[in-house]
């Protein structure tokens, strides 16, 4: 007699909690009939199935909606306060964190200057500024739910610092210290990677499928969206485009090379010119700009040159829809725009910049940290998808 192999209905029932979950985040608000008509479940067993998210706290009623002949029916809406997530920018001169609900949307903002770039020192000034946004009474029932940690260098599939350039940090274990203490999931990766997430989701570019987020912050970094996929490449740690030559026999780079881009065109070379002025803070810089002083602007307009250079180079080699320049050059935005548009126009060849948008980050300096506090929300609902919370 031949046998028949079933699906083991619990797993089963997890795939179809998953289904009407992502039904409810998509389309909310939401009634039982939608959700039944839009994902092919049955009304029994989305009327189960709602009844377990409302009992786990993750839905909730919301009122009733429009009715089409009949009852009006009940409208569900996904419980983005059910818990919250923890976001994490790690600069070579600051911290800056929020605490998100479940849509990634912000409860609570902080910033402090880095007091010191060793790496012990780095990891407990991080552990203290997380402890500071820890909510004092944790939504209920889920609490902290995760933390993303951006940090400034290349980030191994672990979540391990294995090399940041412009701090004194040796290589370390960022994910799994944190998550030793702390007891929830840890998301690290390079910053810039966030940043592009965090753009995506919450800023210039939604909807866009093939994007080059560049971080210029002491170093540049780079976040490669390429069809609608973060880009990795081999070995995940693609992106260092800050790195590329851009002159052959140019000032050395921490990086080992020579003529960095971001040896011109990033908050360091900023500082470095702004120094001969008595200038010590890209503030106090955009200050004497504001107030009309021509060597500021000389400066401002002299990184803006070098940033459009470097863009031109990558509109031409990933003929993306969009370029965005984020992190802490984007507070000099109104200065250094009219040089990277006159260089990506002069450099970047006519087919390739056709489309390609060149734009400063909606979110300013704030991508990064949303697009962390963002990953570790998704990483939950993953895990509930899965079954796994």
């Amino acid at each position: 007699m031949k046998s028949t192999t079933t699906g083991d209905p619990a797993l089963i029932r997890r795939i179809n909690t998953g289904i009407a979950l992502d039904a409810v985040l998509k389309g909310e608000p939401l009634s039982r009939a939608a959700i039944s008509a839009g994902t092919g479940l049955n009304k029994a067993t989305v009327s189960s199935l709602v009844q377990d998210l409302l009992d786990r706290g993750l839905l909730t009623e919301t009122g009733q909606g429009a009715s089409s002949g009949g009852r009006k029916p009940v409208m569900l809406e996904f419980r983005a306060s059910a818990g919250c997530a923890i976001g994490i920018d790690v600069g070579a001169t600051y911290l800056m964190g929020v605490r998100a609900d479940l849509r990634g949307e912000v409860l609570a903002e902080l910033r402090r200057p880095m007091e010191a770039a060793g790496g012990r020192s780095v990891m407990e000034q991080l552990i203290g500024f997380i402890e500071e946004l820890l909510p004092k009474q944790p939504p209920q029932p889920y609490g902290v739910v995760g933390i993303g940690i951006g940090l400034p260098g290349i980030v191994d599939g672990a979540g391990s610092l294995l090399l940041a350039p412009h701090m004194d940090w040796e290589p370390t274990e960022v994910a799994r210290r944190l998550e030793e203490r702390f007891g929830v999931p840890v998301h690290a990766d390079n910053e810039a990677n966030f940043g592009a997430q965090g753009e995506r989701i919450f800023g210039a570019a939604a909807g866009i499928r093939h994007l080059v987020y560049v971080s210029a912050g002491m170093g540049i970094g780079t976040g490669l969206v390429l069809d609608g996929q973060l880009y990795r490449g081999a070995s995940g740690f693609s992106g260092e485009l800050g790195h590329l030559s851009i002159q052959f026999d140019g000032p050395a780079c921490r990086c080992g090379n020579r003529g960095c881009w971001e040896r011109f065109a990033s908050e360091q070379a900023a500082l470095e010119a702004a120094a001969a002025i008595g200038c010590g803070s890209l503030e106090e810089l955009a200050q004497l700009a504001e107030q009309g002083h021509p060597e500021a602007l000389r400066i401002w307009d002299e990184i803006g040159s070098y940033l459009g250079i470097g863009i031109a180079t990558i509109i031409n080699v990933f003929n993306p829809e969009a370029v965005l320049i984020g992190s802490r050059l984007s507070m000099a935005a109104r200065w250094l725009e009219p040089a990277v548009q006159r260089e990506v126009q002069a450099r970047a060849l006519p087919f390739h910049r056709r489309q390609a948008r060149v734009r400063f980050a909606e979110l300013g300096d704030g991508s990064a940290v949303r697009g962390a506090a963002w990953q570790a929300a998704e990483g939950f609902l993953a895990r509930v998808k899965a079954g796994e919370a």
